[in-house]
């Protein structure tokens, strides 16, 4: 019986034994034993399953990645260390130096210094386009040598929301997968495997956790992309790994696990972004409620929106659910249940209001953090966005005065009087 998204919340990826613990259980060990060194071996070489050392994988960070991946309908996944980390692998497992990708120009500042700055030296490019170009302009951003398109289901914090079955059709008319960053919708408001999404990103640090307490990221793979089918743009899932004993990833591993075992068992093995056991487990203590908490988050939003749109002192509001938004009509058929718990507005008088009237809030925290269950907000271009200029910043859909304001979940009526009682100071 294929259970529904909220069951999958509060018991997906751990089924107790007979008398075995109920909660998924900390394994917090670096190193697991064995009974001889041909036994560890087969794990070394990829031909028997289980768990050696704890960089690579963990029985408790397997589970709540399997809880992930349920969760989205994929078919494997695997838990990074941050949401960054989860992003930087989803790209580099595919492409490397020559390569090209092709990525929205709203993504996360700290994304789009990833792709623009770090991984460019890398030797990876990136084209970034609008979200909302032309079939035309989109086609053009496509070569020879890309690997990849990228995108956020929600654009933090421009909150843009991406045409995810047209980039998907444009990415597989080329011959590549579409990597889907689905941190602010969460899989409870959107699940974009189904609209043609082949990988999808988390930042569990947000939502997922929802309380704070720990950072860490998620990749989980649709199982449905055809690597084989364009084998000559994936040699490294599609060829032999000499690191491996000549072991071909399609192959041993199926289009269902190829993905997510390379990235796991090369990416993970050279660069260790691993979540501790102990971070996992307090997600895992977040996902319980996730179905819970985010009809919450989208319902103090869709409030606080109505009532910032009608204040004198606020020049814009930007809330994919609210109607008259210029991105309601793709949040009604992406996000039909509700967005996500964030509105970005303006304040008059330009950043240094901005500035000033978050200084006077008393119930949200200025904060670089966001989807939490406590109320914060931020200037991102003095800070998430700060390495961008105008230009970069116009593009991402960042004016100067944006605040983003993140809804928790306490009283809507509470956080609307703290912003008026700051609006009118």
């Amino acid at each position: 019986m294929e259970q529904r998204i909220e069951t999958k919340c509060v018991q997906g990826g751990y089924t107790p034994g007979n008398g075995e613990p109920r909660q998924i259980p900390i394994i917090q060990s670096t190193t697991f034993k064995y009974a001889s060194s041909s036994d560890m071996g087969k794990l070394f070489d990829l031909e028997a399953s289980g768990y050696f050392y704890s960089r690579l994988q963990n029985p408790t960070c397997d589970a709540v990645a399997a809880k992930i991946c349920a969760l989205e309908g994929g078919t494997a996944a695997m838990l990074t260390s941050s949401g960054q980390a989860a992003n930087f692998f989803a790209v580099f497992n595919i492409a490397g130096a020559g390569d090209h990708v092709v990525a929205s120009s709203t993504i996360y500042g700290g994304t789009f210094n990833l792709f623009s700055v770090t991984m460019k030296r890398m030797g990876v490019e990136f084209t970034f386009v609008s979200p909302d170009c032309s079939d035309e302009e989109l086609e053009a951003a496509f070569r020879p040598n890309t690997k990849a398109v990228f995108g956020e289901t929600i654009a933090n914090p421009a909150l843009v929301v991406l045409d995810i079955e047209r980039f998907a059709k444009a990415a597989h008319a080329h011959g590549v997968p579409l990597i889907i960053d689905n941190t602010f919708a969460t899989p409870i408001n959107c699940r974009p495997f189904q609209w043609g999404a082949d990988i999808v990103t988390h930042s569990t640090t947000k939502y997922m956790d929802g309380h704070g307490s720990a950072v860490g990221g998620c990749i989980v793979d649709s199982g449905k992309f055809d690597w084989t089918a364009h084998a000559e743009k994936f040699p490294g899932l599609c060829t032999p790994d000499e690191s491996y004993h000549g072991i071909t990833y399609t192959e041993r591993f199926g289009l269902e696990g190829a993905y997510i075992t390379k990235a796991t068992a090369q990416l993970m093995r050279d660069f260790g972004c691993s979540q501790s056991p102990q971070s996992a487990f307090l997600l895992n203590l977040g996902l319980e409620s996730l179905h819970v908490r985010m009809p919450r988050h989208c319902e103090n939003a869709m409030k606080v929106a109505q009532f910032l749109q009608s204040h004198p002192q606020v020049t814009w509001v930007s809330y994919p659910s609210l109607p008259g938004d210029k991105q309601y009509e793709l949040a009604k058929k992406y996000l039909p249940n509700g967005s996500c718990g964030v509105v970005s507005f303006g304040v008059k008088g330009g950043r240094a209001a901005a500035e000033a009237f978050m200084g006077r809030l008393k119930v949200a925290a200025i904060e670089t953090h966001v989807a939490d269950a406590r109320t914060c907000c931020l200037h991102p271009a003095s800070a998430t966005h700060r390495q961008m200029n105008d230009a970069e910043l116009a593009a991402a859909g960042v004016a100067p005065d944006l605040v983003r304001y993140s809804c928790g979940l306490e009283s809507a009526e509470d956080l609307i009087a703290d912003l008026k009682q700051a609006l009118e100071a």
